[in-house]
């Protein structure tokens, strides 16, 4: 689920330097290096460092039953050649274990808002490379995963993930220094089956 700005699809490539203005088209050479991606994503996560309190509502499709949901979470900047970036290329097969440049730490505790029924408690680990984010596991899956990633500005990451025939499609959205909001569609056989929206408010 990507954002627009003006009805322009905008992805890292379209940044100048310095600039934070959408190009409405490439020219024949990148506007920007690879490494933009890099530099948005990891500014993207430095802002995201701390403690949040994510209070989410999600709603299954087609019936609309609502699930309303509290969760703590704790994000950590990881940096490159860290131990946990090492073990999460492995984890993906990748022989380069410093191809990763940056990542996040993300753990949570979460909560049914309405009876404070314990719901789930964990965490993951997020690699850079590229527009390419590995992860060591998924929203409904164990295993190892990865996701594409766009910005339609400097503080609205898109992400897009598929696996066992479902597509989640993300959407975060940092409000000043503390206040975030996120929205998720998942899909199957090209039918949306819930929508999360979360509106988070750091702690810390």
């Amino acid at each position: 689920m990507t954002s627009s700005v003006q009805n322009l699809t905008v992805n890292p490539r379209l940044y100048h330097q310095g600039v934070n203005h959408p190009v409405e088209k490439l020219t024949e050479e990148p506007v920007v290096q690879l490494g933009d991606y890099d530099r948005l994503i990891s500014d993207f996560f430095t802002r995201s460092t701390g403690e949040w309190r994510s209070e989410r509502r999600y709603f299954t499709l087609p019936d609309g039953k609502v699930q309303e949901v509290e969760s703590l979470l704790k994000i950590q900047v990881l940096t490159q050649g860290c131990a946990e970036l090492r073990e999460l290329a492995r984890l993906h097969n990748i022989e380069d274990e410093m191809l990763m440049t940056c990542g996040a730490f993300v753990s949570w505790d979460s909560k049914n808002s309405i009876v404070g029924k314990p719901m789930s408690a964990g965490s993951t680990i997020f690699g850079i490379q590229g527009a390419v984010m590995y992860r060591d596991r998924g929203f409904a899956t164990p295993k190892p995963i990865t996701a594409t990633f766009s910005f339609s500005n400097p503080e609205t990451l898109a992400l897009r993930t598929e696996y066992q025939g479902s597509v989640f499609e993300e959407e975060v959205k940092l409000i000043g220094d503390k206040y975030r909001t996120r929205q998720t569609i998942i899909s199957r056989a090209g039918e949306q089956q819930m929508i999360g929206q979360y509106i988070e408010k750091r702690i810390v």
